[in-house]
Parts: structure tokens; sequence; C-alpha cells
């Protein structure tokens, strides 16, 4: 097995790691509905390349929780 010599100093252990920082990954815009997306993922809204392929959810019917608070409150 190989073995150093001497003691590799930290500028030098620093400047060989000083191309392996991971950059960001890309982001698009999409161009039906101006949505930030990962490149090749689909949007939040379900949509990818111009059409939808997946249903978004129905969101659940949260206008009757604060009126049941402002009831109570009074």
């Amino acid at each position: 097995m190989a073995v150093q010599k001497s003691k590799k100093s930290t500028s030098r252990r620093d400047m060989r790691r000083a191309h392996d920082a991971l950059s960001g990954a890309p982001i698009s815009e999409s161009a039906d509905t101006g949505e930030l997306h990962r490149r090749h993922h689909i949007t939040a809204d379900g949509w990818y390349r111009g059409r939808q392929v997946i249903k978004p959810k129905a969101a659940p019917a949260q206008a009757e929780a604060p009126a049941a608070e402002a009831a109570s409150a009074e």
C-alpha cells in the first residue's frame, strides 16, 4: 500500500477541493403557467411540457373553519 512521504498541507488539500462544490439545480419557467420548476420535472400544479399530467388534489374546505372560530369568539 502506498504511504505518503509527508503530510499534505491544508492549503494543498483545500486547493484540490476547490472544484468539488455542488451547484444549484437548474430552474426553468413553465411556458404555460409561468411557474418556476426544476428541469425535466413537473410543476407544483402537475404540468409537464405543456400538458397536465397529474390532476391537483381538491383543497379541503377551510372556509368553514374561520367562520366557526368567529362564532365562538362572540
